[in-house]
Order: structure tokens, then C-alpha cells, then sequence
């Protein structure tokens, strides 16, 4: 028996030893939601956290069969792409600006990227730093070896074993490169229509292509640095981050950084599949904003200039209306040091600007003023609210206030408020069009349209965070004005059907109206994106005034389960022809789209956080897994994934700007939080597991806790929340109204 047991125990021995050394960048699948359902997909992203240089295959979706040469940078997340490398082995004649290959034998970690290509007679390898990166290419086919840099629209010129230029794109933003090989090619030259002139060093326009050529050499190293200052700093900036060509060095450095990265948040317990959801969601949550500094310098694109960041990294390409809702309070939690020096970038992006509004969509190439509302507010208001004081807040007040006073409501649009911003004033929402009625206001844009119930309700959301703001700033008679604005979605409530009901500029609710298909494509002439409702919970700073509106705890509660079970109405087909935004589905709920996220824990206004517990368990699992399909919308750099991370450590945030945290259920035994300050702050689910999803009772800090929620000042110097989990719910935890988290103050008087 002895001689049978042994060999079993040292492999099950082996096998455990080898499953406690996973690090927490291993459990990343940057494929996971690479396939959309609909709209866009993830991308499988290398870089550095938040770092400059990004990128990822360039193919027309995860399942073409072909690569376009080999990236050199991604500009703005998913959207804009600079430079092209295409390695080459065979004749002079085939060379060609970007060269298609089939691709094979794929690997992508956040950190490293390899492939074979061209019929796997070249392994090509990818690591990054943060403004530099270096290509291994082993060449296997005993033929002439090549290399082509593709400038795409600019200019490039070749200099014994170097390479550099630079590509316009968009905004009048330059990106400069210099790239240089380990090895001096044996001859180089410009190529132009299909024709290589080796007498020639230099080229611009479309196109503009720089050749290097390699008799007989089977492995060559091409590193390179990027700017977006000059081709001086590119050259700096390699020279920094990698100084010679060790390419296993720069990849080994990359995987120590992204484990550092991801070690902030320790999780114990649960399955293999929810610790790959967990770090794949997390590490999404890095890939934007993106540093964009370079040795104490940074290009705006808001005045085109180089500045000083005076010891502050300088941050852009984020899209605020995903990213408010948790990925900035995320990062308050665990890098506040950065999330302050994103903030500092917002308000000097805005200083900087021709009229001072804080951005909405801040990019590299420049604020594009997407989406509606000013939700970049918000993250102000919750940085104040939970310690943040590295930033100038007078100077975010009065940049926010502009945003919101001075620039149009119309959303997607940068044009200075009008009419309608002058009717919202007076009457506390933006005016619908009836049926039919034809749009006279110059600055709404055609397609997108008026917005008007996200308008009303996104607007006050924000007037109230301006609020906030100026309580702080002690002016008290601002914010106590932006307070009683912070009200104006009550403008728009019907009481007759408890939804937020388009009026017209008369005052009259648009009728006959269906909350699920009224309003044209994306429901755009009511609402965005998503239909009435959606909307019907747009109300984060004030859920208690909801609850209120709607008639009481119980009936809110009523019309939340009706929410997760009223069914489309349409066949698949007709709905999402519609609405391709609102996929994800459980009955009229969108997983899959961010106004949507913080409706699962709004059971816990209502006493009944029971139900909360488990609608989040049901939607992680169901929407969010560890295969190609796994994201069930637009992952926006961090709106969706920043979700999935709270909840699967049992909290979120559902109102930004508000200093507290709604509790939903762990899924795992123990999560360690390494807080910005250096505390832990523990999260303990003793007996969680797929089944124990719901509390049975806990403590925070070694006392009872019977709130549904929890203060930052509860954790902010670290701590302990304990809780005991069962497979039964428990209706009595939690469930006392006069527990609920906090909503704003009462509706003034005057």
C-alpha cells in the first residue's frame, strides 16, 4: 500500500506547490472579452501600468486569421494606432508598406507578446517599458531578413543602425520614435511603391517607409523609445528604460512591476476561474489613464505645447462618464498618489485649454467632449470627500463650474451653452421634442440628439457634486444653490408610472410613450444607449429621495425585481437592432453598459440587502468569465471591470462624491487590500463559497455591524470586515431602515 500511496502523494504535493507559486499576473487572460456581443471588444493590451506605450495585434477582430504587421503604440485606447513594424523573410520584390501574415502559436501576458508569422518563418517577441519597448525577431528560413517601419503619415530617416521620425494623428498631435538594432543591417534604404532605394535616407508623406535589410543573421533585437516631444526625447527615453538589448531583462522587469501592480489587492479562496475574472478585471483597470510624461516634460493638446509637470505625471486618455463611477475611487484606494496626479492633469488640461472647462473625454490627441454630462466633477468631488488634498480645489471648482455653466448641455458637444442650457436654468430639465417635431438647436448634434432624461438627471448628479465642492470651499450660498439644483430630476418624474418621463418644452409628458422602445436608435431622443429603464435608478447622489418618490421602501423594491424580470418586449433581433448598447440582459437590467452598475445594490435602500447579495453573485457569473466572449459590453478602460473588481471583494461605490460604500457579497475567503497609506484593510468570508453567497452576519473592526454599508473613514486607516456566510438568505441582516447607506441631504425648503 505504501509503495501505491507515495507516487500519489508527491504529485498531488507537486502539483500544490506548483498552484501556491501562481503569481497574481498569471491569472490574467488579456483575451478574455475579445469577442463583443455586440459592439466593441477588449483588446489583449501590453503594457506597463498606466503605461504611455500600449499595444496590442493589429487584426480586424480576434478571429482574422491575419496580423497587419507587427504595433508599434496604440494613441488613444482602441481607437488610434501610430507606426507599423513588418518583419519579413524572402525577396526584395514582396516588400510592401505593411506586410499581412497569418500569425501562429500566439501568447500574450499584459507584459509580453509573442507570435509566429509569415508561415512561421519568423517568432517574433514583444516587451514593454513604459515609453520604450524592444522586438526580439528570430529569423528561421535561410533567406534575406527584413524589417519595415511604417511611418503611416509623416516622416522617417535612416542612420547607419537607426530608425527615427514621426506620425501625425489626430488634433495635430505628433508621435515621435527612434528605433535602432543590435545589429548594423547590411544595407537599408527608403521604400516607395513597392521600391526599395537603398541611395536614399530620408521620406515623408503617406506611407513613408524606412527598410532595413539582414544577410544571414538569425535573430535580431529592434528596440525603441517613444515621444510625444521630439525624436531627441524618444531617443532619451529608450536610452533610459532600455539601456542595452536584453530583451529577457526588460520582459522579466515587466512581470515584476505587473505583480506589484496587481499584489494591492490579495484574494484567498474561491475558484481558479473567479481568481482569473478578478486579476483579468483589475488589470483592465490599468490600461487607462496613461502617464504621459517625459523627464519632468509633457505635451498638451490642449494649447499643443510642452510644460513642466513640477513633480506631477501627467495623465490623459480617460473616459470619465465609464471610468467615475469606480475606477477612480478604486484607484483612491489603492495608488492615490496617482489618481491625485490624474486629477492634477484634468485641471491643468482645463487650465490650459482656450475657455478653462474641465475635460469629459481627455485624450492625448485632446479633450473630445463624448457622452453627456460633466461627469469629471464627480471625481473631484470624491477625492475631497475621501482625503485626497495634493490638488488645487478652488481651481477644479471654478474649471468644473465652467464645464457645467458655460459649455452646452448638448451632448457630444464642445459648443458654448444656449438655449437649451438657458431653459434648464429656468425650468430644471432639458426639454423634449415631440414625435415628429423638428430639432432647431444648432449645437445638438444630429445623431446623438438631445438626451434629455440623462441630461436632466446626469446634470443634477453633477450639480450636486458641485455642491459638495463649494460646501468645502465654505461657499455656502453656491452650494447651497447647486444643492437645491442637485433636485431637478423630480422635474421629470411621472408618479402616474414611477419612471423618468420625457416633457416637452411646454411641460406636457411626451405621449403615448413606451420606456422601452420610445425615443429612435440607442433611444437616443429621450434617453442614451439605454432605455426608461435604465434611467429609472439614474439618481445616485439621492437613492433615499427615490425610494421616496416611488411610494416606500417596499414598492422601490417591487420595481427593482420588476427591472431584472420584465421581458424585452421584442425578439433579440428587433431589440438589440435598436439598443446595441443595452446587451448583457437580465430581463430590462444591461450588464453590459455603465449607468446600469450600481442598480444591483440599490436592494439595500430598501432593507432588503439579502436580494442584493445575490443579484451580484448571478450577474458576475453569468457576464463575466474566463473565455473570449467573457465581457458582455464596451469595457470602456475600466468601467465595466472596475465593477467587477469591488464586487468581487463584496463593496462598491454608488455614489461617487459620497464618502461610503455599499456592501454586496465577497466571493472570496479573505481579500487583502494594500491601502495607498500603507494599512491593510482585510476582508474575511469565512465559509464563502459559489453556494455561500449571502451574510449571515458581521463584524467591522471587531464590533457587530448591521448596516448594508460602510464609511471610507471605517477603513481608511485599515481594518477588518468579517463575515460569516451561509447558503440561506438572511432577511434580518441589514435590513433595519433605519440602517440604509446615506443619500443626500433633505429636499430644501425654500
Amino acid at each position: 500500500m505504501r509503495n501505491i500511496f507515495l507516487p500519489i502523494l508527491f504529485i498531488f504535493f507537486f502539483s500544490y506547490s506548483t498552484y501556491a507559486k501562481k503569481s497574481p499576473v498569471d491569472y490574467v487572460n488579456p483575451y478574455m472579452g475579445n469577442i463583443s456581443h455586440l459592439l466593441k471588444p477588449t483588446y489583449p493590451t501590453v503594457h506597463l501600468p498606466n503605461g504611455m506605450l500600449r499595444i496590442y495585434p493589429q487584426r480586424g477582430d480576434h478571429t482574422e486569421s491575419y496580423i497587419h504587421g507587427l504595433p508599434i503604440i496604440v494613441v488613444n485606447h482602441r481607437e488610434n494606432c501610430c507606426f507599423n513594424l513588418s518583419a519579413f523573410q524572402g525577396y526584395e520584390s514582396q516588400l510592401s508598406p505593411v506586410i499581412r501574415t497569418d500569425y501562429d502559436n500566439e501568447q500574450i501576458m499584459p507584459y509580453y507578446y509573442k507570435s509566429d508569422i509569415d508561415n512561421q518563418q519568423i517568432k517574433a517577441e514583444f516587451t514593454p517599458t513604459y515609453r520604450a519597448a524592444i522586438y526580439r525577431l528570430t529569423y528561421t528560413q535561410n533567406k534575406l531578413g527584413y524589417l519595415i517601419l511604417n511611418s503611416g503619415n509623416g516622416e522617417m530617416e535612416i542612420e547607419g543602425n537607426s530608425i527615427k521620425g514621426y506620425q501625425n494623428t489626430w488634433g495635430n498631435t505628433r508621435v515621435y520614435i527612434y528605433l535602432e538594432t543590435d545589429i548594423i543591417p547590411s544595407k537599408s534604404g527608403i521604400l516607395k511603391d513597392k521600391k526599395l532605394n537603398t541611395a536614399q535616407t530620408k521620406t515623408s508623406g503617406d506611407n513613408s517607409c524606412a527598410v532595413f535589410c539582414f544577410d544571414g543573421q538569425t535573430q535580431i533585437n529592434a528596440r525603441y523609445g517613444i515621444s510625444f516631444i521630439s525624436i531627441e526625447q524618444a531617443k532619451k527615453n529608450l536610452q533610459n528604460e532600455i539601456p542595452d538589448f536584453n530583451f529577457d531583462k526588460t520582459k522579466n522587469n515587466g512581470r515584476k512591476i505587473w505583480n506589484e501592480a496587481l499584489g494591492k489587492i490579495e484574494v484567498k479562496g474561491g475558484t481558479e476561474n473567479d481568481k482569473t475574472v478578478f486579476y483579468t478585471s483589475l488589470y483592465r483597470c490599468y490600461e487607462r489613464p496613461v502617464n504621459i510624461s517625459e523627464d519632468g516634460y509633457y505635451y498638451c493638446a490642449s494649447d499643443r505645447k510642452v510644460h513642466k509637470d513640477d513633480g506631477h505625471a501627467y495623465y490623459t486618455d480617460d473616459w470619465l462618464w465609464d471610468t467615475y463611477r469606480a475606477t477612480h475611487p478604486l484607484r483612491i484606494l489603492i495608488d492615490a498618489d496617482v489618481e491625485n496626479d490624474i486629477l492634477v492633469s484634468f485641471i491643468r488640461a482645463a487650465e490650459l485649454s482656450e475657455k478653462q472647462w474641465f475635460p469629459t473625454f481627455p485624450a492625448i490627441t485632446g479633450d473630445s467632449r463624448r457622452m453627456n454630462c460633466n461627469h469629471g466633477v464627480a471625481t473631484i468631488a470624491d477625492a475631497w470627500e475621501k482625503g485626497l488634498r495634493n490638488f488645487d480645489l478652488k481651481k477644479a471648482y471654478e474649471y468644473t463650474r465652467k464645464g457645467i455653466e458655460e459649455k452646452t448641455l448638448a451632448p457630444w458637444s464642445s459648443g458654448d451653452a444656449g438655449w437649451l442650457d438657458r431653459f434648464y436654468k429656468e425650468n430644471g430639465y432639458i426639454p423634449a421634442l415631440a414625435p415628429g417635431e423638428k430639432e432647431t438647436v444648432p449645437e445638438v448634434n444630429g445623431f446623438e440628439k438631445r438626451q434629455p432624461i440623462p441630461v436632466t438627471l446626469g446634470t443634477a448628479y453633477d450639480q450636486w457634486c458641485l455642491s459638495r465642492i463649494a460646501a468645502a470651499l465654505n461657499k455656502k450660498d453656491e452650494s447651497e444653490y447647486y444643492l437645491k439644483c442637485s433636485y431637478n430630476y423630480r422635474n421629470v418624474f411621472n408618479p402616474q408610472t414611477s419612471f423618468f418621463h420625457p416633457k416637452d418644452k411646454n411641460g406636457n409628458f411626451i405621449e403615448p410613450f413606451d420606456y422601452r422602445f420610445s425615443g429612435g436608435i440607442g433611444a437616443r431622443d429621450y434617453y442614451a444607449e439605454n432605455n426608461g429603464w435604465t434611467y429609472r435608478w439614474d439618481v445616485q447622489h439621492n437613492i433615499g429621495d427615490l425610494v421616496n418618490l416611488m411610494g416606500g421602501a417596499e414598492k422601490f423594491s417591487e420595481n427593482l425585481d420588476q427591472t431584472f424580470s420584465e421581458w424585452l418586449g421584442r425578439n433579440k433581433y428587433e431589440f438589440y437592432a435598436q439598443l446595441p448598447d443595452q446587451t448583457g440582459n437580465v430581463g430590462q437590467f444591461s450588464m453590459a453598459n455603465e449607468p446600469s452598475l450600481h442598480i444591483p445594490y440599490l436592494y439595500n435602500y430598501a432593507g432588503k440587502p439579502w436580494k442584493t447579495q445575490k443579484r451580484i453573485r448571478d450577474l458576475v457569473h453569468q457576464w463575466f468569465r474566463n473565455d473570449v466572449m467573457g465581457v458582455p459590453g464596451d469595457e470602456d478602460g475600466g468601467g465595466l471591470s472596475s465593477f467587477v473588481v469591488f464586487s468581487m471583494m463584496g463593496f462598491y461605490p454608488v455614489t461617487p462624491g459620497s464618502p461610503s460604500y455599499n456592501i454586496g457579497s465577497p466571493f472570496f475567503n479573505e481579500i487583502k487590500i494594500k491601502l495607498s497609506n500603507g494599512k491593510t484593510f482585510r476582508i474575511i468570508g469565512k465559509y464563502c463559497s459559489e453556494e455561500n453567497k449571502y451574510i449571515q452576519s458581521a463584524k467591522l473592526n471587531g464590533k457587530a455591524w448591521e448596516k448594508p454599508w460602510f464609511s471610507h473613514d471605517d477603513i481608511k486607516n485599515g481594518g477588518k470586515l468579517e463575515f460569516i456566510m451561509g447558503d440561506k438568505r438572511n432577511t434580518e441582516w441589514g435590513s433595519d431602515m433605519n440602517n440604509v447607506p446615506p443619500s443626500a441631504l433633505p429636499y430644501p425648503k425654500n
